[in-house]
């Protein structure tokens, strides 16, 4: 990357794109700004690709944060206030009213959750948010099968820690 390769590009963004756009998704909820972020990511990452610090932590993790910096910055910005003020109520809002199906934001899991470490909180999130299977999220963030296992089994601990006090 640091070479300005284009194959280093493509490697990345074949692997990454999925998690990082999950991430950026739980910080922008609708789906088309969540995408335009992420392609502004990905264009940060390549610009800003000499600022990462191989001391300070794995390449992942700081593709992490650019993403989530750049969703809390889209969120925060005049233009998506606005544009949520504006939106147009659609079909789904009458449905989603009368429903009494367990929401895992209104009982707070994912507030929970967010109190993680970084390295537990995605794991969580891709396996039982998104949906990836063990094997899928091991092969996407480049982490062997037992690392993630271990680290999702931490991280259901600490869950629980914090439910049960």
């Amino acid at each position: 990357m640091q070479q300005r390769k284009q194959e280093a590009y493509n490697y990345l963004y074949d692997n990454y794109a999925a998690a990082l756009y999950s991430i950026i998704l739980n910080i922008v909820p609708d789906r088309d700004m969540a995408s335009d972020v992420l392609q502004e990511v990905f264009v940060k990452i390549w610009k800003q690709i000499d600022t990462y610090d191989t001391g300070k932590g794995r390449l992942f993790t700081w593709m992490l944060n650019v993403a989530r910096n750049s969703g809390i910055d889209m969120v925060r910005s005049k233009n998506y206030q606005k544009s949520q003020q504006n939106r147009e109520l659609t079909d789904n809002v009458h449905i989603a009213g009368g429903t009494v199906a367990t929401n895992t934001d209104t009982i707070g899991l994912r507030k929970l959750v967010h109190t993680l470490k970084d390295e537990y909180r995605v794991l969580v999130e891709l396996s039982y948010f998104e949906g990836y299977t063990q094997d899928e999220i091991s092969k996407m963030l480049a982490i062997p099968l037992g690392t993630v296992k271990t680290r999702l089994r931490a991280a259901l601990i600490q869950l629980k820690k914090l439910i049960k006090p």
